[in-house]
């Protein structure tokens, strides 16, 4: 039986991206980007049920959208202040057959379905998962503004993507905690690890890009005709 609940919170303003247009609903290949991300999931035999938080104002037009795209049987609903508030949203309108659910940024369509599966596997063997990649670049530290001082170590260090998997019940206690003590995260493994709890890490790879400014997307365009 289907088990895993995806939510896919797409309440982003693209202040970065510019333009009048959200970029969640900018086009590559004639497809918009979060039609795009919704069938990562859409069509996996593991997932019972997709949750599309849209940005307020937007939830028509989203639900039109997915449905112009063939997606017709996924939950849309409004989103809350913060990325944390329109998870939570998307928790609560995940049914209650869902043991597990992925959270995945709504300008990330590039997740490949064996990254995807990992999460599911590392999610259901230890409670919380997440995407990574790890970090190749030298880091340094700024001292005095404007001047860079010492050098970071970068082993071990890692760039955190989406998806990012957990068993609900856990998720829901984490949003509920940080609810109560008036804790905000951008990220919901941030949450969980309020419990106490680790998280495993997935390798993910760099064409798992976050579509974020202009030059972004023309590296996503690239990809979608590469994988013609």
């Amino acid at each position: 039986m289907p088990d895993v609940g995806v939510i896919i919170p797409a309440g982003g303003s693209g202040r970065r991206f510019g333009g009048r247009t959200p970029k969640q609903f900018v086009r590559i290949e004639g497809i918009p980007i979060l039609a795009l991300t919704v069938r990562l999931f859409s069509r996996r035999r593991d997932v019972a049920a997709v949750v599309v938080v849209a940005p307020a104002g937007h939830v028509a037009r989203v639900r039109r959208l997915l449905a112009a795209a063939g997606e017709r049987r996924v939950t849309v609903v409004g989103g809350g202040e913060e990325r944390q508030h329109s998870v939570w949203n998307g928790l609560e309108a995940l049914p209650q057959s869902c043991e597990y659910v992925l959270v995945h940024d709504a300008v990330r369509p590039f997740a490949s379905p064996r990254v995807i599966s990992s999460v599911v596997s590392e999610a259901r063997a230890h409670g919380a998962a997440v995407v990574g990649v790890p970090v190749g670049d030298t880091l340094r530290r700024e001292g005095r503004p404007g001047y860079l001082a010492e050098t970071v170590d970068r082993t071990r260090l890692w760039a955190v993507q989406t998806p990012q998997g957990f068993r609900t019940a856990l998720l829901r206690e984490a949003h509920q905690k940080a609810a109560r003590k008036g804790i905000v995260r951008t990220d919901e493994t941030s949450l969980v690890e309020l419990l106490g709890v680790e998280v495993r890490v997935v390798p993910g790879s760099q064409s798992n890009l976050k579509i974020t400014t202009r030059k972004d997307l023309e590296f996503a365009r690239f990809l979608a005709k590469r994988a013609r």
